[in-house]
């Protein structure tokens, strides 16, 4: 639990006890609402998160008062380009280790003596091969169907 204080400072509980105690103030058990008021000080509230898009970030931008209360404050801020790319390059390697499986679930189907149409397969499998020249590559994939 964070606690803001009278003078806006935002604090966990224990460093909010923990401050007290340095100041002169009281010891107590459980922290309840009548504590809090005695201290002029406010429970903090989780607030609603940022909701980022694909090239962006949600970050905690303080607290602010709604309605008598107080609660945790996010906004949301785009990405350098150095992210954007990292992010561009974990998607890339998700998708590949993807291909990767459904690649090696279609190896039997490559054996000499497997019961199926090589060339339909062949076909499925060098589609999948393709996946990374897709032009929406990494983010939209039109996944090919096995056979």
């Amino acid at each position: 639990m964070q606690i803001r204080t009278q003078d806006g400072k935002v604090m966990y509980e224990a460093e909010f006890r923990a401050y007290q105690q340095a100041n002169g103030g009281p010891t107590w058990g459980q922290t309840t609402d009548e504590i809090l008021n005695s201290l002029g000080a406010d429970v903090v509230f989780e607030g609603p998160q940022g909701q980022p898009e694909r090239y962006q970030f949600a970050f905690r931008a303080g607290v602010e008062q709604i309605e008598g209360k107080w609660y945790t404050k996010y906004n949301v801020a785009d990405m350098d380009q150095e992210a954007k790319d990292a992010l561009d390059t974990t998607q890339a390697e998700a998708v590949r280790k993807q291909r990767t499986e459904k690649l090696k679930d279609s190896d039997w189907t490559q054996v000499a003596d497997a019961p199926v149409d090589k060339a339909v397969w062949a076909t499925y499998r060098q589609a999948l091969r393709d996946v990374t020249q897709q032009s929406g590559f990494p983010w939209t994939i039109d996944w090919p169907v096995a056979p």
